[in-house]
Order: C-alpha cells, then structure tokens, then sequence
C-alpha cells in the first residue's frame, strides 16, 4: 500500500480523479521548461486554453461588421449575454433573470447601495464583519458620507471574540436582533478574504429577514468557489468578480444578483443607464428610464465584448467538468491538503503553523498562520516555483482549485514546505 504522503499516493489519487483531464483546458505557467504549482486561485483563476479563441472571434467580428456586430453574423453581440447566465445560474443557485453580469465588484456594490440601503428614522445602521475586504470597507465608508452620515455612527462591526480568529455565527445572530431597531442592512461577505472562513449565509439572510433587514453579500471568495442557493436561500442582493474562481481574467466583468421579488418594485431607488432600458424600446432613445424588469434592468452601459469573450470562455469549463463534479472534487482535494497540513505540524518538535480556516466552514482557500520564519518560508515556496500568497503580518494563502489543481500539487507544497521548516 503506498504511503500517504508520498508523491506516489497523490499520482494515484490523480488518476482516479473524475475531472483530470480538466486541468489541460487550462494553461500552467511554466519557468525554464517546468510546470510551476499555482495555488493562487482566490486571487487570479487560470487561463483557460479557449480564452484567446473567444476573443479573437469578436475581434472578428468587430473587423467584418464594424458596429452591425450587434445584430449580424452567427453570433450577433446583443445576444452574447444570454451565453453567460446558465452556467452562472447554476453556479450560484440563481434563477437566470435573478442574473446581470455587468461592471465590476465595486461599481455593482455602490449601485446595491443606491436600491437596498434605505436609512429612514432610527434603523440607519449597517452590519458588517470587521475587517471585510478593503472594497467593502472603503465602498460602505465612501456611500455613508455621500449620504451626508457618519460612518462611525452608521457601520456596525462584528468581529471575533478575543483570542479568536473567526467570527461565531450565534454573535452574529445575537447581534442582529440586539439592534433589529437600529439596523437598515446587514452587508457581509460570503467567504472571508483572510481567514477562508465561509459563513452561512441562510441562515444569516433568514435572521435579517426576521428583523425585517435587507441582506446583501459580496462573494468575491464565494462565487465559483463554494456551493451557492442564492434564491432559495432568498439572498436580496448579491455581487462578486470573475477572475478568481471563475478564472475570467483580470479585471474581469463582474455579476450581480437580485432576488426576483425586487424586480418589479416601484418603490426601489436606482442609478440607471440606457442598457438596463426596457430592450423593446432601447432604440427608440426616448426620455423616461424604463427599467428591464429582471435584474438586467440595472446595467449602465453597453458591456465590453472582449471582457464577456473571456468570461464565456471561462463559464464553458464549468459546463464541460459539471458542477456536482466540481464540488465533489474541491471537498476531496482540501480533505487531502489538510491531512497533508497536520502532518507537517505534527512531524515538528513544536507547531509551527496554525490553520486560520474553521475545518468545517470552509471552501478551497486554507490561510496558515505561520508560528516561525513565515516570510522565509514563503520566499522559499515562491523561489521553488510554488504559487501562494503573503498577508502581513504572518499569514500564508493558499487555495487548490478543483478544474485545474491535482493532488500533486497540493503534494508539491506540503514537500516543499517539509524542507523549508527542517532548515
């Protein structure tokens, strides 16, 4: 019987592995003629080998037709929206007309804003977790003071208790009813950037809903990354970017989802812009916003080509490998790293790293706090060519994803990482 932590285990555990063939739809960087071992998926997915295809065909196309691209050839441009939506819908858990992929993360998040914080009397406040993604710090603080509000009176943060890492769920829970008065929208994110901790965001949206609170997410480390019922769950509002999991590209077009009851609402505040005009009389230029009714209805502008070119590329890959098949994959892979993980500290005289993700609420990133030489041990992963990142002031990031990732690579950082903690 192989050893289990022998390179050998994991060359077999490749070749039972369902979506192996997957990872050559993808292109892996490569130094001095060698494959590197990328696990940087939570910040910049993968180029899918079909990328360059998709663009160059709208390039055509743009050459052939000039501005007619919209509405001639095969694959006229005014329809190229409708190729993004199924898969994302099935990413995400979505209904397709709860879909819009527009803009990018931050745009979308200040538009959400617009429509779902509705500050009126006493219930002004908005929950968030402490230490969110900058974006979501900076977009929340920015918004309040454009509202002429204070944002230290207004965001009302949630973080762990002392001599925690990761936030409780009950805290959360309490917390929303302890200030149901007081809080207009509770805004968190789905998986947190730092520690990898995903969050249960049913049963969040169902706590705010009782409160009578609107949740919004941002799932930036969630989307394409971790199983999603964004309707059934019965989300308000959501919004992510593309080029981490979903491996779009960077500055890749962004998503957002709205639940469908919000559609039609009258009532609902929105900054407008001609491409989210009623599609039957868009081209009439007349005066009066009338909105699409499904989520398309808060688009702005008229979407780059060349950025949905390398989304469809990017959502194909999804389709091709199955997302059930996904998810299965991504739960054996991490289940593998973390034997790999425990290994490594428990071969040391004493630990040397501690594990920041809860081992049950959690997706493909593991965020290691490093006990010892953790800037070293990271410049000496980097120089071997493996792909993982460094957040100050002691944390290594590392995320094996399940389309392009094998059990080798996750093999190759724990060996790597075994010769740099016995120097």
């Amino acid at each position: 019987m192989l050893h289990q932590f022998s390179r050998e285990f994991a060359a077999t555990l490749d070749e039972q592995d369902e979506l192996k063939a997957s990872r050559k739809n993808f292109i892996i960087p490569v130094h001095n003629g060698k494959e590197q071992t990328y696990l940087l998926g939570n910040s910049l997915g993968l180029q899918p080998v079909t990328t360059r295809s998709y663009i160059d065909q709208v390039l055509g196309q743009w050459s052939d037709y000039g501005v007619e691209a919209f509405f001639m050839g095969s694959d006229p441009w005014m329809n190229y929206h409708d190729h993004l939506i199924p898969p994302l819908s099935v990413i995400t858990g979505a209904i397709p007309q709860e879909l819009s992929v527009m803009n990018q993360l931050t745009v979308n998040l200040h538009l959400m804003l617009v429509s779902f914080y509705r500050p009126e009397g006493r219930k002004r406040k908005i929950l968030c977790e402490k230490k969110a993604f900058p974006s979501d710090q900076y977009t929340l603080e920015t918004y309040v003071k454009h509202l002429g509000l204070d944002p230290d009176d207004i965001i009302l943060e949630i973080g762990p208790r002392e001599g925690e890492y990761n936030i409780r769920l009950d805290d959360i829970c309490t917390t929303i009813e302890e200030h149901k008065d007081e809080v207009a929208l509770v805004f968190w994110g789905g998986l947190n950037y730092y520690t990898g901790q995903l969050f249960d965001m049913a049963t969040i949206t169902r706590e705010a809903h009782k409160a009578g609170i609107i949740a919004g997410f941002d799932l930036a480390h969630a989307a394409g990354n971790v199983e999603l019922k964004l309707h059934d769950w019965e989300i308000d509002f959501a919004c992510w970017c593309s080029y981490k999991y979903l491996n779009s590209g960077p500055g890749a077009v962004g998503s957002v989802f709205i639940h469908e009851r919000h559609h039609k609402d009258k009532s609902i505040n929105r900054l407008a812009g001609w491409w989210g005009h009623d599609k039957e009389t868009r081209f009439q230029m007349e005066k009066g916003f009338k909105p699409i009714t499904t989520a398309e209805g808060w688009q702005l502008s008229t979407p780059s080509l060349l950025l949905y070119a390398c989304h469809r590329a990017a959502l194909e890959q999804f389709d091709i490998a199955g997302w059930p098949k996904i998810l299965a994959k991504q739960k054996k892979l991490n289940a593998y790293l973390w034997g790999l993980l425990n290994e490594l500290n428990t071969a040391q005289p004493a630990q040397v790293i501690e594990i920041l993700t809860p081992p049950q609420d959690r997706g493909s990133q593991v965020s290691l706090l490093m006990l010892k030489n953790g800037r070293t041990v990271y410049d000496g992963l980097i120089n071997r060519g493996i792909f993982v990142d460094w957040r100050e002031p002691d944390v290594i990031r590392l995320a094996p994803v399940p389309l392009y990732n094998s059990f080798e690579d996750a093999w190759n950082f724990y060996n790597a990482m075994k010769e740099l903690l016995s120097q």
